[in-house]
């Protein structure tokens, strides 16, 4: 932000009388527009929050980043599990899965806006890229409901036994992928006819899933085991095991196309995957059950919801040690900033 200058060149000739009640009161005006400007500044810089869903106890943690500490915790609803953003990042939606509503909140203050009841057990929710459809997982009932993307209106509810977990799409956006923690399987559901379209069978516990950017092969994290599967999802095969840490569950892009992190809940680390390699290239340590990750968008620091501890974990990147851990509720889950790395 830029300040008028403190210092001001006079033209009063030498010997003549100064105006010295208008200069003394501009140079007045131009340093109390500085330090409001700094001030400013100052207040813009660390006003930003993280939201923490927790789960355990139906409520959100709003986290002051710049002083890392809970400046409040507000009652959302019950088993609030994941979140995610709308595509210009302007509001956040919570799924409130036994509640049966979808919770929209500012990103900037964490104030709730709006509420959409009547979408059934929303356990975890994506977009497809082409924010044609909108993708509920309904872990309890065994199904997959599927509304349209841009006013929430259901099309249609295909079955998807048994404990469908988490959801991904292809890049067309013509499938959705599901993992089946109960059945140990991967499912593909065709968004056109909104009908399932194959099932294969995987490892054990299968939950968080990612598409690799060439748009090649979903990598499924096995929490019921410490590998991250690695399928041909145009084949319908598995083609790769990557040894992970124990309890692989979810994963977050790095935001430079090449990596992507995996975290392991019960090894308590967080593994770094190259997505043209296939292998883990390095291993970061987060106690407390490692669940949610957020990557701030200079790479510079990790946030983690650390499950079992309540509370939320930063790592710096560059050491890969802990810089905090923030106190939260019970059972933190999703988190969010709006100063994340890319989606990729």
């Amino acid at each position: 932000m830029s300040f008028f200058p403190i210092h001001m060149q006079s033209n009063v000739e030498p010997g003549s009388k100064p105006c010295s009640i208008a200069c003394a009161a501009l140079r007045l005006a131009c340093v109390l527009w500085a330090l409001l400007s700094l001030a400013l500044s100052s207040t813009l810089s660390s006003a930003e929050v993280a939201v923490v869903l927790n789960s355990g106890e139906g409520t959100i943690s709003i986290i002051d980043k710049a002083t890392m500490t809970e400046t409040k915790r507000i009652p959302v609803g019950k088993e609030p599990h994941h979140l995610m953003a709308t595509q210009d990042d302007q509001q956040l939606i919570i799924a409130n899965a036994a509640s049966n509503e979808l919770v929209f909140l500012s990103p900037l203050t964490g104030e709730i806006t709006n509420r959409l009841g009547q979408i059934s057990d929303p356990y975890q929710l994506g977009f497809s890229p082409d924010r044609k459809w909108f993708v509920s997982v309904s872990i309890r009932l065994d199904r997959v409901d599927i509304y349209n993307g841009a006013d929430f209106k259901l099309v249609k509810r295909v079955a998807a036994p048994k404990a469908p977990s988490h959801v991904a799409f292809n890049g067309d956006s013509s499938l959705a992928f599901i993992t089946l923690q109960e059945s140990d399987e991967l499912a593909a559901i065709d968004l056109k006819t909104q009908t399932l379209k194959w099932k294969i069978p995987v490892g054990r516990m299968p939950a968080g899933i990612w598409v690799t950017p060439d748009d090649k092969y979903a990598l499924i994290g096995m929490t019921g085991s410490d590998y991250v599967e690695v399928v041909d999802w145009r084949n319908q095969k598995t083609v790769k095991k990557i040894p992970t840490g124990k309890g692989a569950h979810n994963f977050l892009a790095m935001g430079d196309g090449k990596r992507v992190l995996v975290s392991n809940r019960v090894s308590n680390t967080v593994n770094i995957i190259d997505q043209t390699t296939l292998a883990v290239v390095d291993t970061i340590g987060v106690p407390g059950g490692p669940d949610c990750m957020e990557l701030t968008r200079d790479g510079k620091q990790l946030w983690v919801t650390s499950r079992w501890a309540k509370k939320v974990t930063v790592i710096d990147m560059a050491t890969k040690q802990v810089i905090k851990q923030i106190p939260v509720g019970k059972s933190p889950h999703g988190i969010y900033f709006i100063s994340h790395a890319t989606r990729k």
